[in-house]
């Protein structure tokens, strides 16, 4: 099993294992032990996932938030792909995943990431991260608070520096 940091910096063993597309004409078999599902294998079977504390799902970059709004407060966990670094679409789904629909549980980051996307994931809503097998987990702490202030409004705190400085007072509305 592999290692996951969790949004304190803590590097915990990861239990839930990630479950790719089946072959064509495959069906998808379920592991022993927790396990992440495709989206549309999810959606598809969910009569059967539904209550599973074992089963949670991960989109890929390319399907939207909105095809599991109805769902969401049934995972456990959720987890959300980076195909590849320089893919930015899986911050704007978790940012709507804990904004628009308000999930509460686990959302993972997996895929292609590296050590300096943890504290902008974070930002986003992400609370733990799978990062690629090439990088050294132990430096994931520092990275996730690598900047003591944001300037902008996110996840973790909806007030801009300005604002939590005092500058620019919200006016008071009629």
């Amino acid at each position: 099993m592999r290692n996951i940091v969790k949004h304190d910096g803590t590097i915990v063993v990861d239990a839930w294992q990630v479950l790719e597309h089946p072959a064509e004409g495959d069906s998808l078999a379920l592991p022993e032990g927790p396990c992440l599902v495709p989206a549309e294998l999810w959606l598809a079977g969910r009569e059967h996932f539904v209550g599973n504390e074992q089963v949670g799902l991960w989109l890929d970059s390319h399907e939207e938030p909105e095809l599991i709004a109805d769902h969401i407060h049934q995972l456990p966990l959720i987890a959300v792909n980076f195909p590849k670094f320089s893919d930015g679409r899986g911050y704007s789904s978790a940012r709507l995943l804990r904004e628009r629909f308000g999930y509460r549980g686990e959302l993972r980051a997996i895929g292609d990431v590296l050590l300096d996307q943890l504290q902008f994931m974070k930002r986003c809503g992400f609370d733990s991260y799978a990062l690629r097998p090439d990088k050294d987990i132990s430096k994931a702490p520092r990275c996730l608070n690598f900047f003591s202030n944001a300037y902008q409004a996110a996840t973790d705190n909806d007030e801009p520096l300005f604002r939590r400085r005092g500058e620019f007072p919200v006016a008071a509305t009629a």
